[in-house]
């Protein structure tokens, strides 16, 4: 796909083929394109968890509301925030705005990366973070920011959303 055909394709996918795996190859694609996004400085405060295992994904999903589409999902890629890393050189304002900034772009890049591969995936920003923290054994000083369950989408789908114009959210100053 081009670039635009990828950002018009974009959407969240929420039911994924129990009966596809996600190769090694796809993942490191994905989180590939992740760490290309800009961050505040280069300083990529970002930490990526790659979770297979079915009893964790489980917890994610319980984590998350009980959104069951989480847990059947074949890998699940929790994008995680190290504060710290950014606060290093930006002090308060990059432990609480560019290291989130940074996940968010990371994100982003990675749902871009799973559309143009074929894959289905959805942005999961809902939960509780302690629940997810305790789920995947986060060390002190990383905060997760993003779930993204990724598989190969059930049946073929198409975006449906509508995007506001432009004009109802852009303003110039000439």
């Amino acid at each position: 796909m081009d670039f635009w055909q990828v950002i018009r394709a974009r959407h969240m996918v929420r039911d994924f083929d129990p009966n596809q795996e996600i190769s090694e190859a796809l993942v490191t694609g994905l989180l590939s394109a992740a760490i290309e996004a800009p961050s505040a400085g280069n300083c990529q405060s970002w930490h990526f968890v790659v979770v297979r295992r079915a009893a964790v994904r489980a917890e994610l999903a319980q984590a998350a509301g009980g959104q069951s589409f989480v847990a059947e999902a074949p890998v699940v890629i929790v994008v995680c925030a190290d504060p710290a890393r950014s606060a290093q050189r930006y002090r308060e304002r990059g432990r609480t705005l560019y290291t989130y900034q940074d996940t968010a772009a990371a994100t982003q890049n990675l749902l871009l990366a799973a559309t143009d591969l074929g894959l289905g995936a959805c942005w999961v920003g809902a939960f509780d973070t302690e629940g997810v923290s305790r789920a995947l054994a986060l060390p002190d000083g990383l905060i997760p920011v993003a779930m993204v369950p990724v598989g190969f989408p059930l049946q073929p789908s198409q975006r449906t959303t509508t995007r506001r114009d432009l004009s109802e959210v852009t303003t110039y100053i000439e």
